[in-house]
């Protein structure tokens, strides 16, 4: 395996492309993939909300294992993937910002699930009104990016995060609340 782009290699040598994310949307679809795979989380026969939809990588991860519906947010419009456009088996609201998410949203639906990989925005705005409509113990799968909710002065220049025991403080602060 080759993870460098300047190595050199004999002339005639077989090169083979792998390409992981070949079946999926996104990228994204890896990182869920992973924390499914990494951690207890139940998605069968659930109800799942993915925030920060974007092109339906994590969607597309929640259908293949089992959930039965999911709810698709994201703040922008027409990205979802072409493959998931039009299942039945995903509501997409698309242009609504995840503040402004309201029980008529979700089709008398249970959250059992909530995935959430957003930029631009703190989770600490995002999760209220998501934890507000989910059912009691629903689990979560949350991509912290500490960017979006530690203040600019503890990052150096570049946006190299200084001090990581901040960034784990952080994840926990969301954790308790």
């Amino acid at each position: 395996m080759i993870f460098k782009a300047g190595q050199i290699i004999s002339a005639d040598a077989e090169i083979v492309v792998c390409n992981p994310t070949r079946n999926y949307v996104s990228c994204a679809a890896l990182k869920l993939m992973h924390a499914l795979d990494a951690f207890p989380i139940v998605t069968d026969k659930v109800t799942a909300i993915d925030i920060g939809a974007s092109t339906g990588g994590f969607t597309q991860v929640l259908l293949e294992r089992g959930a039965t519906h999911v709810i698709a947010v994201d703040v922008g419009h027409h990205q979802l993937g072409a493959c998931l456009a039009g299942n039945s088996a995903i509501t997409l609201l698309e242009g609504l910002n995840v503040r402004d998410l309201k029980q008529k949203h979700l089709g008398g639906r249970e959250i059992g699930l909530i995935i959430s990989d957003i930029s631009f925005i703190s989770l600490k705005l995002a999760l209220p009104p998501v934890l507000s409509l989910a059912k009691k113990g629903a689990q979560a799968v949350l991509l912290v990016k500490p960017q979006f909710e530690i203040g600019r002065e503890a990052f150096r220049k570049g946006g190299v995060l200084r001090n990581l025991s901040i960034a784990k403080q952080t994840a926990e602060e969301l954790l308790i609340g």
